[in-house]
């Protein structure tokens, strides 16, 4: 994969199942700078460390995205965070080992105003890698923009 290509697929979670499967979760709270058609620019806490991502859409038919990712201090992502748009997402993303060696799910539990709702992505090397459905997951949403986080 080529370095900031973010290869992924996502689903709905249809059961609570992949808890009991999970090696281990932690919270996550984020906002963002800028989401505008095109471009996100995002913060993240997750646990003790922080991040300043950016992200492109996928192209047409595609499940392959920029990605820029560095880790920041606390301090400035707290800094960050006051001046993001409105609607923070908070969730705990659950990880859970797939099928494939190598592959995990990241299983998010979204809370706040989006409780209830709770999705699966898998990162892959390359778009036509096979990987197995966890038995927990129902309709694939990749592409689907009512599901990109920088949209709810």
């Amino acid at each position: 994969m080529p370095k900031n290509t973010e290869i992924e697929r996502k689903f709905l979670v249809l059961s609570e199942d992949y808890k009991k499967l999970a090696t281990t979760h932690i919270d996550i709270c984020q906002g963002y700078i800028c989401k505008q058609p095109g471009r996100t620019v995002r913060v993240r806490v997750a646990g003790e460390k922080a991040y300043l991502t950016i992200k492109t859409p996928a192209g047409e038919g595609s499940f392959s995205r920029f990605e820029w990712e560095k880790e920041i201090t606390l301090d400035d992502a707290k800094a960050l965070m006051s001046i993001c748009m409105p609607g923070m997402i908070e969730k705990t993303r659950w990880i859970v080992p797939a099928a494939e060696k190598g592959l995990k799910w990241e299983v998010d539990e979204f809370h706040g105003r989006l409780a209830g709702l709770t999705l699966a992505e898998i990162e892959l090397e390359s778009e036509s890698q096979v990987f197995t459905k966890a038995p927990f997951l129902g309709e694939e949403v990749t592409g689907d923009p009512r599901y990109y986080n920088a949209n709810m």
